[in-house]
């Protein structure tokens, strides 16, 4: 049996992205699962769930196939920080790689050039937007274009 939107309204409530199970001995539930795994999770009647599948879930009644964390904070399930997306719009919403060379997201070193490059994937292809000897400038360039093509899931850092 899979949850359902029913089910959970009749067996927890849900306070600020935390689902609060409702005194009754229907159903049992473990302890959220956290070790080895990006989500929290739980165990509901021998299947595990991600808790922010079933806050999304609690509140508009369907599982989209992919749920995005606006603030990228795995741990904060409020429904308001949750929205339906497609993979490439998760993608998008990343925050800067740990290994940035520039510091800047979509701002990238071309070594033959000797200048700062603006690029990022549309639609799943590689866009060049310009080469830029201002690092600071570059990174505009690339605010500009995320907001121009990612809308709503653009992240700047």
């Amino acid at each position: 049996m899979d949850i359902t939107q029913e089910f959970l309204k009749e067996h927890f409530e849900c306070q600020d992205g935390h689902l609060i199970i409702k005194k009754t001995n229907a159903i049992k539930t473990e302890t959220p699962i956290t070790k080895s795994h990006r989500y929290h999770r739980t165990i509901i009647k021998g299947k595990v769930y991600s808790i922010h599948r079933l806050v999304f879930l609690y509140h508009h009644g369907y599982l989209p196939k992919i749920i995005d964390h606006i603030d990228n904070d795995r741990t904060n399930n409020k429904i308001e920080n949750l929205r339906e997306s497609t993979q490439q719009q998760n993608c998008i919403n990343r925050k800067l790689a740990k290994n940035s060379s520039s510091g800047y997201k979509n701002v990238y070193w071309n070594t033959a050039m000797c200048k700062w490059i603006v690029c990022f994937s549309v639609k799943a292809k590689r866009k060049t937007i310009g080469y830029f000897d201002d690092l600071e400038f570059a990174d505009l360039v690339a605010i500009e274009a995320r907001n121009l093509y990612h809308g709503a899931y653009a992240r700047h850092c």
